[in-house]
């Protein structure tokens, strides 16, 4: 069976374990239900998640003309601190940035790699979490907009990583850390205007992945170069469906790209 359509990132479900879906226009895969079975990838072209047109993807699902137009891409995205719209200013869409920004946010610390410091709007509690492969995190703040979060996030990275190493999360060659001991020491340095939201007394959540097999030395696929890849899926961590001959495939890193999604 084959199934056509433009990637986006792998929707998800908090079960345990955690069920992953591939969501085109009009399809959707269950990818649990996958596992153990031969997939094969093509490329076919592109489509821009912002004009749809079938222009070379240059950053986060976007051609190089609309990732520097759209709202969607905006520098604030990355970089929760340089977020304005509490002020009042605009960067792109004024109206796009207060309804995402000036909502409830959660700074976070996860394990997937290592422990690391996050920001995710409150609304994306797991999914956030999940998207990064962590099997387990905790809450730290909980803030009523997007920079706030953000300087929180810039003051903690002076004394826990903020990025997740994708080798060591697929390889499952991590250990178990306590969060909330960490919680605790890095207290000390949230800013000021922060330090009223912080979060007392909550626990860690623990996340299971669908994976079969973890990569002993993964490697990754660049579709738009192979055109084609045919392998066993063998789990699905993060926004990774991994194979059996440890290659695997990053789909958030793909957005924008139409596939055939063939099942054999």
């Amino acid at each position: 069976m084959t199934y056509q359509g433009v990637l986006t990132k792998m929707e998800t479900e908090f079960l345990s374990p955690i069920q992953y879906f591939l969501v085109f226009e009009n399809d959707f895969i269950n990818l649990n239900q996958l596992l153990g079975k031969g997939i094969s990838i093509q490329f076919v072209k592109y489509q821009c998640l912002n004009c749809g047109l079938d222009k070379p993807i240059y950053r986060q699902g976007f051609d190089k003309q609309c990732f520097y137009e759209t709202a969607r891409a905006g520098d604030w995205i990355m970089r929760p601190e340089l977020s304005t719209a509490h002020l009042g200013k605009e960067d792109r869409d004024l109206e796009y940035e207060k309804k995402a920004q000036l909502q409830p946010h959660i700074v976070y610390l996860a394990n997937s790699s290592n422990v690391k410091v996050g920001v995710t709007r409150k609304s994306q509690v797991p999914t956030r979490w999940i998207d990064q492969g962590a099997h387990e995190a905790i809450e730290i703040v909980e803030v009523p907009n997007r920079y706030l979060a953000g300087i929180t996030e810039v003051a903690l990275k002076d004394h826990v990583a903020d990025k997740t190493n994708w080798r060591t999360m697929l390889k499952n060659d991590i250990k178990d850390e306590n969060l909330v001991e960490w919680r605790e020491r890095l207290r000390l340095f949230i800013p000021d205007e922060v330090k009223d939201y912080y979060i007392e007394n909550n626990s860690e959540t623990h996340l299971e992945f669908p994976v079969n097999k973890h990569p002993v030395k993964p490697k990754s696929l660049n579709i738009k170069k192979e055109v084609v890849y045919t392998g066993k899926l063998v789990g699905v961590k993060g926004q990774y469906l991994i194979f059996e001959d440890d290659t695997v495939f990053n789909v958030r890193a793909n957005e924008g790209l139409v596939v055939n999604f063939s099942i054999h």
